[in-house]
């Protein structure tokens, strides 16, 4: 099965609303999260709060706090990230 880049009358598909945005940089975030080597991410929550990334949740060790924020930058870009997750 080939998949195709969504277009729209030939050019790139872009998301007209905020919310739309919004959502897909959670989403990639989460699965960013989800696949990076040195945290286990399953009970990290993302969020956006007033433009900026927010983690949330819980993990094993402080190594993975500082992994987590460190994937999301990369990710977030030049929104702000604000990292509440606890260790459990």
């Amino acid at each position: 099965m080939v998949f195709k880049q969504p277009t729209f009358f030939g050019e790139p598909y872009e998301a007209e609303s905020g919310a739309e945005k919004d959502a897909a940089l959670e989403e990639a975030v989460a699965n960013a999260l989800a696949v990076a080597g040195g945290i286990d991410a399953a009970d990290v929550n993302v969020t956006l709060d007033d433009g900026a990334v927010v983690l949330t949740g819980l993990v094993a060790t402080a190594a993975e706090i500082e992994r987590a924020t460190a994937v999301a930058r990369a990710i977030a870009g030049t929104r702000p990230v604000r990292n509440e997750i606890k260790i459990a």
